[in-house]
């Protein structure tokens, strides 16, 4: 990191692997996030979680000491139904939660057992919801005429559970790709028009913001593609070989609740400047 370059004025903090595993608190996160907000930091927490609201994910925060409001974690639901309301006319079929539904309030939804008639097919994360004829009314509905939009919310491959690594959102939505012909439009990481959404929300310039994750390629090497630093914890999915595929973390942190000291330490040295 060279000196004389912008000073780091706002935070991207992806949840799960990041802030906390499955239903265990990362030790040491909370305290780090209380840290960033004494400090009046600017910060948000994007998430490619699509399998619940973001009610239930600041309730999941709140149990472990941390206080957020829904309107501070950005997640792929919610960049789908804004865009969704702005630019698809017909009725949309979400292939999500029954409870991540709520935010897609306001949108006209295809009833759940149809195969034809929609204007969009938006894909997120099942879990074990996913079976053959699931995927197959999904498919149904991409090839009926006039072909809809398939949306993507995020294109995560695999995450951490209790269970072990687990698939996520994109071997779904590439399946879907392959068989229809049609190429999803992502509205998660690690797509650019996400992290753009939420650094809007931040008012904060890509220069001036870094994202902290435990995906190398969506988290970290997505966000500084688009000029964002990329700070990567050896916490979640990580992996010692992520480190092993080109893509340079402007850090790499045993966990999140070493970055307070961190970007202490980055300011004392010089190493950002206004």
């Amino acid at each position: 990191m060279q000196k004389g370059t912008n000073a780091m004025k706002a935070v991207l903090f992806d949840l799960d692997g990041v802030i906390y595993e499955g239903n265990r608190a990362i030790s040491g996160a909370a305290e780090a996030i209380d840290w960033f907000r004494s400090q009046g930091i600017p910060h948000l927490f994007v998430t490619n979680t699509s399998s619940r609201p973001r009610s239930a994910l600041a309730e999941k925060l709140a149990r472990f000491g941390l206080q957020i409001p829904p309107q501070s974690i950005l997640a792929p639901p919610v960049v789908a139904a804004r865009w969704l309301k702005k630019n698809i006319k017909g009725q949309v079929a979400l292939f999500v939660p029954e409870t991540t539904r709520q935010e897609f309030t306001g949108l006209p939804l295809l009833p759940g057992n149809a195969e034809s008639g929609a204007a969009a097919v938006v894909i997120g994360y099942l879990g074990k919801g996913w079976d053959f004829a699931t995927l197959n009314r999904a498919f149904r509905l991409l090839m009926a005429e006039p072909r809809p939009q398939l949306i993507a919310l995020g294109m995560s491959r695999y995450w951490q559970t209790a269970e072990g690594l687990t698939l996520d959102v994109a071997p779904f939505v590439v399946a879907l790709e392959n068989a229809s012909g049609l190429q999803a439009l992502v509205l998660g990481k690690p797509a650019a028009p996400f992290f753009e959404a939420a650094l809007e929300q931040l008012g904060a310039k890509p220069s001036a913001a870094c994202m902290v994750g435990d995906d190398i390629q969506v988290d970290i090497g997505a966000a500084q593609t688009l000029g964002l630093r990329g700070i990567l914890v050896r916490t979640g999915k990580y992996r010692p070989t992520d480190l092993e595929q080109g893509i340079e973390p402007a850090a790499v942190l045993d966990s999140v609740a070493d970055l307070p000291a961190w970007w202490q330490k980055q300011q004392a040295a010089g190493e950002w400047s206004d």
